[in-house]
């Protein structure tokens, strides 16, 4: 911006065109500043909240293997897979206080419908074989989950693969 001549040979600066600018400037900067604070805060109050609520802390109890079972794959080839259930420990003890052994009629059930729509070509990459044992790993949790007079019990708290072999 060029500087205008006051007639006496100094130069004077901007002008109203100038102060303008800077004015709007500083107003959307300010405007962005407030949106980020309020955004901060709100977040840290949900954060904080979320850390205030309690999660029941799950201890380990017996594993059971499953015997591994074959699983047609939808592109032809087969998958033989083998799982064993985490169980949760019943209150009051530790591996000795666990439940009963766990029944393996819905974790195989929720094998052959998660396994068997899927290809070879879905399950070669190590990525996608940990997607979909976590989304089986979900399933079956729920699958073992309980609830009595509102209060929800677990069974399960994970699975293990024992054995993953594709032809």
């Amino acid at each position: 911006m060029a500087k205008k001549d006051k007639g006496d040979g100094e130069a004077k600066p901007g002008g109203p065109k100038k102060l303008i600018i800077i004015g709007a400037a500083v107003a959307v900067l300010l405007a962005g500043g407030t949106g980020a604070g309020v955004f901060m805060m709100t977040k840290g109050d949900k954060a904080s909240a979320a850390e205030a609520t309690p999660t029941p802390t799950l201890t380990p109890g017996t594993v059971t293997a499953l015997d591994p079972i074959s699983v047609n794959l939808a592109d032809g080839h087969y998958l033989k897979i083998g799982v064993a259930l985490q169980g949760v420990a019943a209150a009051g003890g530790g591996h000795e206080g666990s439940k009963d052994t766990l029944d393996g009629s819905k974790a195989y059930d929720l094998i052959i419908n998660e396994y068997s729509n899927l290809s070879m070509t879905d399950l070669e990459n190590s990525d996608q074989r940990n997607k979909f044992k976590d989304e089986l790993q979900k399933k079956v949790i729920e699958a073992y989950t309980t609830e009595t007079d509102g209060t929800k019990e677990e069974s399960v708290m994970g699975i293990y693969l024992t054995s993953f072999v594709m032809q």
